[in-house]
C-alpha cells in the first residue's frame, strides 16, 4: 500500500464547540489531550500524505500541531451544531485540496473523540477498503452485545410500551437472531470522488468492519468518557 501514500489523506474533523461535553476533543485522556491519541494512531500507520486536523478552533489546532498534524487553515465553514460530520470533513477535504493544490484520491475520516482506535484498526481497514478496489465506502462498526436494538421497546405520550422490531416471536431466543452492527465514529473511509458525489460516507451499497466495543467507544457524554475509561484501563491491565 506504500506507494498509495501521497493519494490518501486523514481528516480528523473536530469542532471546538461541544456542547455535551465542553472541550471534549482537547480534554485529558490518561495524560493526553483526546486528540492526540487520533493523531498518534494516524501518523503510526504511515499510510498518509497529511494528517489534517479540520478545526474552527485555534486552541484545538495549536494542540493538534504540537502532537503532529496539519493545520494549515481554520475550517471555515460547517462547524456549527447542525452539520453532518460528513459535511464536515468534506469542507476540509475540499480546503485542503485547494491549499495544496492537488487531489486526493482517497479520505479516512478518523473522529477525534475515538481515543482507543489504534494504528491496526486504521491499517487493517484501509487495506479492506483497497482490496474490495475502492467500490465503496466502508465504516468501522461493532457488534451489539448486552444492549441489543431487538429487544427495544418505546414508549408512547400514553405511557404505554411496544415493541420497537416486531419481526420476531416474543419467545425467540437471543441466539437465534440476526447479528447487529452498531456504526461507530473511529475510522470512515471513502474514494474522495464518491464523499463529493454523495456528500457522505453512506453513499450506495457502503460496508462494515468490525472492531471490538472497547475499540469502538465512542465520546459523545460524560457517560460515554466514563465508558472509555474502562475499556482503556481493561486493554492496559496486567491479567
Amino acid at each position: 500500500m506504500d506507494n498509495l501514500v501521497k493519494d490518501r489523506v486523514a481528516i480528523i474533523p473536530a469542532r471546538g464547540g461541544s456542547k455535551r461535553l465542553p472541550k471534549k476533543n482537547i480534554m485529558d485522556f490518561f495524560g493526553k489531550p483526546m486528540i492526540a491519541w487520533t493523531i498518534k494512531a494516524a501518523l503510526e500507520t504511515e499510510l498518509f500524505d497529511t494528517v489534517l486536523v479540520s478545526t474552527d478552533s485555534r486552541e484545538i489546532a495549536e494542540v493538534a500541531v504540537s502532537y503532529g498534524a496539519s493545520v494549515p487553515f481554520l475550517r471555515n465553514k460547517k462547524a456549527d451544531d447542525h452539520s453532518t460530520v460528513s459535511e464536515a470533513t468534506l469542507t476540509g477535504l475540499v480546503q485542503l485540496e485547494d491549499f495544496n493544490e492537488k487531489k486526493y484520491k482517497t479520505v479516512v475520516q478518523l473522529m477525534a473523540n475515538c481515543p482507543m482506535r489504534t494504528s491496526k484498526n486504521i491499517i487493517d481497514q484501509v487495506k479492506s477498503f483497497e482490496k474490495n478496489n475502492l467500490q465503496k465506502s466502508i465504516l468501522s462498526g461493532f457488534q451489539y452485545g448486552m444492549f441489543n436494538p431487538w429487544w427495544a421497546h418505546i414508549k408512547d405520550n400514553e405511557g404505554n410500551y411496544r415493541k420497537l422490531m416486531n419481526n420476531f416471536d416474543d419467545d425467540s431466543r437471543s441466539q437465534d437472531l440476526k447479528d447487529l452492527v452498531c456504526p461507530t465514529g473511529a475510522t470512515w473511509i471513502s474514494t474522495s470522488e464518491n464523499l463529493k458525489k454523495y456528500g457522505t460516507f453512506y453513499s450506495p451499497n457502503y460496508s462494515f468492519f468490525e472492531i471490538t466495543w472497547q475499540e469502538a467507544v465512542d465520546i459523545d457524554d460524560y457517560e460515554d468518557f466514563k465508558l472509555a475509561k474502562a475499556a482503556y484501563i481493561l486493554r492496559n491491565e496486567k491479567i
